[in-house]
């Protein structure tokens, strides 16, 4: 669970396109993996299959792209989004 929940001690944004999800048990254990991160802030689209996520350090990609995979999914794309 994320503790901090103030959105202005997260200066970092990205979004992650994700493949592999297609449930809500799939949306939660990503979101899960993400959000066990230090400092980090995840939610999933499932729809779109992408997480928006808020960091509170620069986005490390292998860092992000290790959590997707060891629950299970696969990262395609990290894309920065300017707020």
């Amino acid at each position: 669970r994320v503790r901090d929940k103030n959105r202005r001690d997260y200066p970092y944004q990205v979004r992650l396109s994700i493949d592999g999800m297609t449930c809500q048990n799939c949306r939660r254990r990503v979101e899960n993996a993400l959000n066990s991160l230090d400092g980090v802030w995840a939610k999933v689209d499932l729809g779109q299959k992408e997480a928006d996520v808020l960091l509170k350090a620069p986005p490390q990609r292998e860092t992000l792209r290790a959590a997707v995979q060891r629950a299970g999914y696969t990262l395609l794309d990290m894309k920065k989004k300017i707020v």
